[in-house]
This record gives C-alpha cells, sequence and structure tokens, in this order.
C-alpha cells in the first residue's frame, strides 16, 4: 500500500483528452481530491514514470469460465455452436467448488489488474452445490469472489444473477443447471449481504441471467425490491438468433423490445452482448438512457455476431466493455477488435471514428464511450481522473516496443492498435499501489493455486 496522498503526472488523460503536468491529491476514501493539471512539479512530491489513463471498468465477468479459456477450440462432430460450447461450459461450472473458485478468480483478477483493467463487474449465477443444495453458509461462492478480489487488490461489483428455468418454455432448470437457481428474493438478499461489506473496492448490483431464464413476474419482482436502490441491472439480452426467435415466438417481441415495452429499462440497466438488435430497439435503449455491454473476444470465439456499433454510437448508448468467458484479458484488444469486426463486416476503416463531429480519433472515441459505460456498469457515479471519482489510474510504460517513438499525442492509438505488448508500468485502485513496475505481490503463489485448480478440474483430459 501506498504511503503518498499526492502524485505528480507529466501527461494524464482528464475529462476532455491528455493534459500536461497533472497533481494529484487522493483524500482518505481513496478518491480523487485534487486534479490541477499545467502545474509544475512540487518539491518532494511522488513523480510518476510516465503518462497516466484511469482504469478501466470490466463490465462482464464470469470468473469461473477463466479454466475454461483455451480448452473448447476443437470440434468432434459436424457443427459447433453457443449451444454445443455451453453444454461443455457446464462441466467446469458443475465442477468447481468455492476453493478452486477463489483460486480461479484470484489468478483471472490478477491478469486483469495487468490488462488495465482496475474494477470488475462478475455477473454470478454458480450459486449452490452441484446437486443445488445451498452451501451450510448461504453466500458461500460469493465471499470466495470476495476474497479473491480482495487478495489482488482489483475493484469488483458482484452482481448476483436471477436464474430460474431452462427456456420459456421449460419452467424448470435442467440437472446441469441446479446450482444456478436463485429466485429475485434470493438475488435482492446476497445483493444486500454484499453491500453490508461495501468499502472502496466493494459493491454489488443484480442480474437477471436472460429472458429464457427467467419468468416475467421474477423479473418484475426484482424491479421492485430494487426501488430506490442505485447499483446497476444487468442482463445478458439478445446474444443468439435463437434467443431472438424464442422470445417472438413466447411474447410476440423481440428481447430489448420486450424490455422496454414493459417498462422496465432505466439508466441502471446494462444490456449484456446486445447484438442481434434491431435500429428500433436501439433508439428505445437511447432513450432510456440504459448501457450496452459488448464483449468482443468473447462473442467473436463463440461466433455470436456483431452487433451494429456505429448505430449504438451515433444513438449516443455508452459502450461499456467486458471479457465475459476470458479468452482474451485485456481492454487494449476488446477495443480493438470493437472496431476490427465492423471493418471485416463493413469492408472499411475507423468505423467508429466520427469526424463530421469532430471525432476523428477510433480510439478515442470507442475508450470514451467505455469509460462512461463502465461507470453505470459498476454503479459508480463517477470514474476518471477527476475530483470524487475513486483514485484509480495506469502508468503507461513508454519503453514498451508497442509505443516506442510514437509521437505524444497518438499515444492513446497506439495503446488501442498496436500489439502485443505490456504498456502497463504500474497500476492503482483506491490510491493503493496493486502493481508497481510490473510486478505484483503474490502473483507467483496465485498461479500455483490457480494450477492446482486447474489440475483438479481437468485431471482425465488426454
Amino acid at each position: 500500500m501506498t504511503t503518498d496522498t499526492t502524485f505528480w503526472a507529466p501527461r494524464a488523460w482528464l475529462p476532455g483528452g491528455w493534459r500536461d503536468a497533472v497533481l494529484l491529491d487522493i483524500d482518505g476514501q481513496g478518491r480523487w481530491q485534487r486534479v490541477q493539471p499545467d502545474t509544475p512539479a512540487p518539491d518532494g512530491v511522488a513523480k510518476l514514470a510516465g503518462p497516466v489513463l484511469p482504469g478501466l471498468v470490466n463490465a462482464h465477468s464470469h470468473a469461473f469460465q477463466r479454466a475454461f479459456a483455451g480448452l473448447a477450440e476443437r470440434r468432434e462432430s459436424e457443427g459447433d455452436d453457443f449451444w454445443s460450447w455451453r453444454d461443455r461450459m457446464y462441466r467446469v461450472a458443475g465442477a468447481v467448488d468455492p476453493t478452486m473458485l477463489r483460486a480461479i478468480a484470484a489468478q483471472l483478477y490478477s491478469e486483469l489488474l495487468r490488462g488495465g483493467y482496475t474494477q470488475v463487474c462478475e455477473f454470478h449465477y454458480v450459486q449452490h452445490q452441484p446437486d443445488g443444495q445451498p452451501y451450510p453458509e448461504r453466500h458461500t461462492m460469493i465471499q470466495a469472489l470476495i476474497d479473491a478480489a480482495a487478495d489482488v487488490g482489483i475493484g469488483l461489483t458482484v452482481l448476483p444473477v436471477l436464474y430460474e428455468r431452462a427456456g420459456f418454455t421449460s419452467p424448470k432448470l435442467r440437472p446441469d443447471q441446479a446450482r444456478f437457481h436463485l429466485g429475485a428474493d434470493a438475488v435482492w438478499a446476497a445483493a444486500q449481504a454484499v453491500q453490508a461489506q461495501a468499502h472502496a473496492r466493494l459493491n454489488a448490483g443484480v442480474a437477471i441471467h436472460s429472458l429464457r431464464a427467467a419468468a416475467p413476474e421474477s423479473i418484475h419482482r426484482l424491479q421492485r425490491l430494487t426501488e430506490g436502490f442505485s447499483g446497476a441491472i444487468h442482463i445478458h439480452v439478445a446474444e443468439q438468433p435463437a434467443e431472438v426467435r424464442d422470445c417472438l415466438a413466447a411474447t410476440g417481441l423481440r428481447p430489448v423490445e420486450w424490455l422496454a415495452e414493459q417498462g422496465l429499462l432505466d439508466a441502471r440497466w446494462q444490456l449484456v452482448h446486445a447484438t442481434h438488435v434491431n435500429r428500433a430497439e436501439i433508439m428505445a435503449v437511447a432513450h432510456c438512457g440504459s448501457t450496452a455491454v459488448i464483449c468482443p473476444s468473447t462473442e467473436a470465439n463463440l461466433g455470436d455476431g456483431l452487433t451494429d456499433i456505429p448505430a449504438w454510437l451515433k444513438a449516443g448508448v455508452p459502450l461499456a466493455i467486458g471479457s465475459d468467458s476470458h479468452v482474451t484479458r485485456a481492454w487494449r484488444e476488446e477495443l480493438r477488435w470493437l472496431d476490427y469486426g465492423q471493418r471485416l463486416s463493413l469492408k472499411c476503416r475507423n468505423v467508429a471514428a466520427a469526424p463530421e463531429a469532430g471525432q476523428p480519433a477510433t480510439a478515442e472515441r470507442l475508450w470514451q464511450s467505455a469509460l462512461t459505460g463502465g461507470a453505470s456498469a459498476c454503479g459508480e457515479a463517477l470514474w476518471g481522473i477527476h475530483p470524487g471519482a475513486r483514485a484509480d489510474l495506469l502508468v503507461v510504460d513508454l519503453g514498451d516496443a508497442s509505443l516506442a517513438g510514437i509521437p505524444p499525442s497518438r499515444l492513446l492509438d497506439a495503446l488501442v492498435f498496436s500489439s502485443p505488448g505490456r504498456p502497463w508500468r504500474d497500476v492503482m485502485v483506491a490510491g493503493d499501489w496493486v502493481v508497481q513496475d510490473h510486478h505484483q505481490r503474490g502473483s507467483s503463489e496465485r498461479q500455483t493455486r490457480f494450477e492446482v485448480a486447474m489440475q483438479q478440474l481437468w485431471v482425465d483430459t488426454p
């Protein structure tokens, strides 16, 4: 933990872009108290080793799936899609225990910090024992995640998930989904239990797995329970064409259309994936002030398809990013593929740029959207390097080969579109250094525990 509360940065990304010679003060709650650009470095103040950026929020995570990354890349039958991947993923979901989960999550969260994330939103649905019976301590699996985040020093938003049926026409869960079951009242109780532990790096929201996995009356019940609650509400929505077709058959409406028609959406709602949406649905989301959470590397890995990024941006909907199944664990790659997917589909470059609106830089437009959307997704009223926001930052290592010779005005462009590399020399969360000079305390021990968990999960794999 740092004992300094005042720092000086040669450059910093503040609201509005880069500013030079920035003096930074941190208050006793781990938040920025003073952010003063164009200030010569005072004597005795700690000088940061490079330009600084805010940390980014990872707006969608299933931590246990880190143990599945790289292990679903073979096809033994004629076809392979999201649904066949899901069945294989359930092997991990059914086997992981609290000790394994803590080890897996700690390894993941350590990697996310090195990837430039300082807060992660944990969309948590592995609640009970494999047979569906609650643990003696009901929130044992949630506590494993909280303990893992504390071990590493990352910020955590816990999102207990409403999950009660297998599909629109399947009112019960499958046997391999038994440990996921949580009704609306239990979700709210879990969120309150997390909130009772809340501190500078920990808070709570709630989540609904999907429209197919939760009955309408339960969704409305959760909405009533959360009246007056400022935390975020997350939902997987319109990730797969089959989900859209099934929703149309069951309700007569598309998934996002149904949420809007029911009067559910507001600024707390985070629509995860939102891949198969039309322009009218995008405009409805914009009207309600909700956020879309896009997970480019996972959506590519699963063959989900591409959402309409230009339409979301034009409508003014913030686009948070998440790493979901954690096949990649760095926001640079997520932002890069947010635009690259569009380039491949539309056969043009710099799709997210908007020179007609004075936003010619693709990286900057995506970055600003992710900062805004990430704050909403994790339940923080403020995010970034400005007074009142949590004191998170990334110190750029200008000695990294991917940044060599880059003009200072194009640094963000190179961070997103030039790779590979390890550009973050130091990482701060809530005023504490959790990475210094590329080093994390306890990283080798965490990796050893992760390897033990992996051996337990995959002992029979040839």
